[in-house]
């Protein structure tokens, strides 16, 4: 599908310069870009790209100052980024629109399931007794959706995703390619003869509105209650929530994050790569956890910034650091020191 940049501008809201009527029919990467693509420039460190891209539109930002003449036409918004992101959005929509309708003949819906308008089911999808579906809901390939599962509006679950009887998926939600909703959480009793006994997991997953779930990650049911993601919570792939775990809403968690039973977070928090928390901890609204960071006590104060292991602020850390790359010339200092101490002992 080719669009004119006035009408990339129209819709972003947006200024041309340069030829309105020129098309592209795909996006690229500012330094990779062709005749006929779309691209974006938002970091300063790429701007010299602007200068040399053979791409046929640019979105740049209204304030950028061009230190001379360019080849592309551009259109000027007030967020390159963001208006990037909508235009990718719209793209997708367009590269779909055909391929995601009706139900597949291969796949099993059972009879008490109740199933909004326009939905899409592929093929060997299964939906379970006494779930509802809601409205414009798109479900593709071997997705296993268990007993008594309740789904909103405007929802897309990718190819492989299992989702565990009572769980509760929000509205405007997605779920990528092999994420499981709802598993038992890893909950096991001591035994005096040295074996562990299985706590039965009786409660469920609740993902509110607008929350996303990378692919292959795992949010565990509860022990009993609920495990809650909150509204606008975003999860990377690969990440693992445990059973009773409560994420405040706008908080992001980046892949390989795990994060242990009964912990809650609070609204708008972001998390790094590989970031582990332990059991029962608060952590306050607006907290940063650097990758890698070990969490292993609660955080009390707002908006504060964490790295390392044990977490610790993050100037601490950046200060701990220097010293930590020296160690081997303080060693040896001391030694020497130690040495002259003993002669003079001596």
């Amino acid at each position: 599908m080719n669009f004119t940049a006035e009408a990339i501008a129209e819709f972003l809201k947006g200024e041309v310069v340069g030829d309105p009527k020129i098309e592209v029919n795909n996006i690229a990467k500012i330094e990779e870009a062709t005749p006929g693509t779309l691209a974006f420039l938002a970091n300063p460190k790429y701007n010299h790209y602007l200068y040399e891209t053979n791409a046929s539109i640019v979105l740049i930002n209204k304030d950028f100052k061009l230190d001379k003449e360019v080849n592309s036409t551009l259109v000027k918004v007030e967020n390159a980024y963001e208006s990037f992101a909508s235009l990718l959005e719209l793209y997708q929509q367009s590269r779909f629109v055909e391929t995601e309708v009706g139900i597949s003949d291969k796949a099993v819906i059972e009879k008490s399931a109740e199933l909004g308008e326009n939905l899409f089911l592929g093929h060997f999808s299964i939906i379970g007794n006494n779930c509802k579906i809601g409205d414009n809901v798109k479900i593709h390939a071997n997705v296993t959706i268990g007993d008594n599962v309740t789904i909103g509006n405007d929802v897309t679950i990718r190819s492989g995703v299992n989702i565990y009887y009572d769980s509760v998926v929000g509205n405007n939600c997605y779920i990528h390619s092999g994420a499981v909703i709802g598993a038992e959480g890893f909950g096991f009793a001591p035994q005096e003869n040295g074996e562990y006994k299985k706590i039965p997991q009786v409660g469920n997953v609740v993902l509110e509105d607008h929350v996303e779930i990378g692919a292959n990650a795992c949010i565990d049911r509860a022990t009993m209650g609920s495990t809650i993601l909150k509204a606008g919570v975003k999860i990377d792939n690969l990440v693992q929530i445990a059973h009773n775990v409560e994420v405040g809403s706008n908080t992001v968690i980046a892949a390989q994050t795990g994060v242990s039973g009964s912990t809650k977070i609070g609204k708008s928090c972001m998390f790094g790569g590989q970031v582990g928390l332990i059991g029962h901890l608060k952590i306050a609204d607006g907290t940063i956890f650097a990758a890698q960071a070990g969490v292993s006590r609660n955080v009390k104060k707002s908006g504060e910034v964490y790295q390392g292991t044990p977490a610790i602020d993050l100037r601490n850390f950046q200060k701990s650091s220097i010293y930590f790359k020296k160690l081997p010339e303080l060693v040896k200092q001391i030694e020497a020191l130690q040495k002259e101490v003993n002669s003079l002992t001596e």
